[in-house]
């Protein structure tokens, strides 16, 4: 595997590098110096931490130009300023960091985007990954249900129900223990909701729809909600 770091800046770019040469000292980390050395020398890296804001071609346009050579690279960008975010969609980026950022995030994106160039691995080889799952009883049975298959799931008095395109599931259970167990794709817009972020269709300060059914948003969660959700789109962007 080999992991990039493109800055202008030399003590920028050093300190990426360092930083990614100690999380994993057995990969092939290369600097580089513009986007267009990058563009110039093969092969590419499997995994680019990329500055935007750089002489021409700048981080973006480096990453479109990219974009035509790969789809699979994973781009990571390193920017002062959140101005770009938006734009970082169109060229299916897999996070957006913002300096300066604590050595603690770095390495959890990039663990994150190690994770996902593995499985990216194992699918080409043809390994299928074991989806998550969920086992509940409902009507004295256990049930199996694929987290993936969750479009929400709502609460009340100590039942939950979990709604599925295909099926409804209630059970006796705590929200806060499904919320933990269903990963990065949920989210808890109110203390009576869990959604799939895959499922959300629109949403406003008070109400997401789904592709079935809608949840209940609670006011001070909504701009939160907005954050993690784009954050989530990001991700995506790029599988």
């Amino acid at each position: 595997m080999q992991i990039g770091v493109c800055d202008d800046q030399k003590e920028i770019r050093e300190m990426i590098a360092d930083k990614v040469r100690r999380l994993y000292p057995a990969e092939d980390i290369r600097a580089y110096r513009s986007g267009q050395e990058v563009l110039d020398v093969l092969p590419l890296p499997d995994i680019l931490f990329l500055d935007i804001q750089m002489p021409e071609p700048d981080g973006l346009e480096t990453a479109r130009k990219l974009r035509e050579l790969s789809r699979q690279m994973i781009i990571i960008f390193v920017t002062v300023t959140e101005e770009y975010v938006f734009q970082s969609f169109d060229v299916g980026a897999f996070h957006y960091l913002v300096k300066p950022f604590a050595e603690e995030k770095l390495a959890e994106v990039l663990h994150n985007a190690v994770r996902q160039f593995k499985e990216r691995q194992m699918e080409r080889a043809g390994i299928k990954k074991e989806k998550p799952c969920l086992v509940v009883i409902t009507k004295g049975q256990h049930t199996t249900i694929a987290l993936e298959d969750i479009v929400y799931a709502e609460v009340f008095n100590r039942k939950i129900m979990i709604h599925t395109m295909d099926a409804d599931i209630e059970y006796y259970g705590k929200m806060k223990e499904l919320a933990e167990k269903a990963g990065e794709d949920f989210y808890r817009p109110h203390r009576a909701y869990l959604i799939n972020f895959n499922f959300v269709r629109k949403y406003d300060a008070t109400t997401i729809y789904l592709k079935k059914g809608q949840a209940f948003m609670a006011k001070r969660n909504y701009p939160d909600f907005v954050s993690c959700y784009l954050k989530f789109n990001q991700r995506k962007g790029r599988e």
